[in-house]
């Protein structure tokens, strides 16, 4: 099977909500509560400089990614990084990531930043493994998940 990333449209949000709540239930006590902590994913497209998605064969999706933009302009942060489950180990998760470090570049971005849950240690593998170090910072977010999060940096060249 084929998988294209596409640009997300704000009709994508149903997607890809299922998609992050179903990679939430994998990390209890995970929750996704997308009106009280999450209300960009119902116009994900208009929320975001740049947001894609991958449709599977069934139309459903599974594979996002997101980025901002961060002060110095020179920095973004990756966002909504999620892979399906039935799609891991497929190397989707690094083309999602290359479309990030793409686009950085070609807006002559030098670096990309992201947060990630402490629990997701799969994703910590994958970043370390496209080249993102951990920083050492760690931060709470107080939210529905009581979710701590580790800080990754990569220099672009």
């Amino acid at each position: 099977m084929s998988l294209t990333v596409r640009e997300a449209v704000d009709a994508d949000s149903d997607g890809i909500i299922a998609l992050i709540d179903s990679c939430y239930r994998e990390y209890p006590p995970n929750i996704l509560d997308v009106d009280a902590e999450e209300p960009e994913l119902r116009a994900p497209a208009s929320r975001y400089p740049a947001f894609w998605v991958v449709d599977g064969e069934d139309g459903q999706i599974v594979g996002c990614i997101a980025l901002q933009v961060r002060e110095p302009r020179q920095r973004i942060e990756l966002k909504k990084c999620y892979v399906h489950a039935s799609q891991r180990g497929s190397g989707l998760g690094r083309l999602l990531v290359e479309q990030v470090e793409d686009w950085a570049r070609a807006e002559g971005c030098t670096q990309v930043e992201l947060w990630t849950d402490t629990r997701f240690k799969l994703a910590h593998r994958v970043y370390a493994a496209l080249g993102y170090q951990a920083t050492g910072r760690t931060r709470d977010l107080n939210d529905l998940s009581q979710t701590t999060e580790f800080h990754f940096l990569k220099n672009l060249s």
